[in-house]
């Protein structure tokens, strides 16, 4: 299938340029000498650039705690997405063990309830731990943030896009003093237990949207549903007509719908 160039773009523009010239030479000796054509070809070569792309940002896309635990046996590392719930597995694993470090320095014949007092007691002051250990670590998961397409709600493939780079921001325990809240298109959504409500609180920020979303007006078109009911819309619905003008709209319909001895004639 051949290809044709777009002049409204900046390489179809320049693949005519380059047909033009090769034309030219052609015309002016018939053939196209290769001294003439390397010249011709490294000056518009020299239109495009060949580098490599620049260095990708690295986003944080959410956090993870690996969990590393040895003993003169095995090793094992466990990748988790808080650190309650690794520090829970760790103590699971620690009470597993709990009859070979009972009743020794000051150890409880019970394991604790509470895990970090488990896991504290189990392993000791760490000075004095030797075959066995463990080490519980934060990092951030990171992401490069590559460029999209031109966002337009209109495009499909350009919301897919930014649907998948969504990124979650968790809290970081419960001393944290943020909230919960996936980030998509520069749009902020926190969803939350409320304890001063009372309620789920759902709660959507806008002051960072990407500029590509926003209307003429500065403003975000936005919709939210809970279950099947559209609860809000902006810009708003127009409400359904009612009086005479749904009158005036029904009466229109019927004078545009086809008559049935029209319909039986199409028939």
């Amino acid at each position: 299938m051949l290809i044709t160039p777009d002049p409204a773009t900046p390489a179809g523009a320049a693949i005519i340029d380059l047909a033009t010239l090769m034309d030219d030479l052609q015309a002016r000796t018939g053939e196209w000498p290769g001294a003439d054509t390397a010249d011709i070809l490294s000056g518009w070569l020299g239109r495009f650039s060949f580098a490599a792309p620049a260095t990708l940002t690295a986003q944080p896309a959410g956090r993870a705690w690996v969990l590393r635990r040895w003993d003169r046996l095995c090793e094992e590392v466990t990748l988790w997405s808080d650190e309650a719930s690794a520090l829970a597995s760790l103590a699971q694993h620690v009470r597993s063990r709990w009859d070979t470090v009972a009743g020794t320095d000051d150890v409880p014949h019970r394991p604790p309830v509470d895990d970090r007092t488990a896991v504290d007691a189990y392993y000791g002051p760490v000075e004095d731990r030797c075959d066995e250990d463990y080490t519980l670590c934060a990092y951030d998961v990171l992401r490069h943030e590559n460029e999209l397409r031109p966002l337009r709600l209109s495009d499909s493939q350009a919301c897919a896009e930014a649907n998948s780079a969504a990124v979650f921001h968790p809290m970081h325990g419960p001393d944290d003093e943020g909230l919960p809240c996936i980030e998509i298109a520069g749009v902020l959504v926190l969803a939350y237990l409320d304890a001063d409500t009372r309620a789920v609180q759902v709660s959507v920020h806008l002051d960072s949207t990407d500029e590509q979303l926003l209307q003429a007006d500065g403003t975000v078109p936005v919709r939210v549903d809970v279950a099947d009911a559209t609860v809000f819309t902006h810009p708003p619905v127009p409400p359904a007509p009612t009086g005479w003008r749904a009158l005036l709209g029904r009466l229109a319909r019927r004078a545009t719908r086809p008559s049935g001895g029209e319909r039986r004639q199409g028939g």
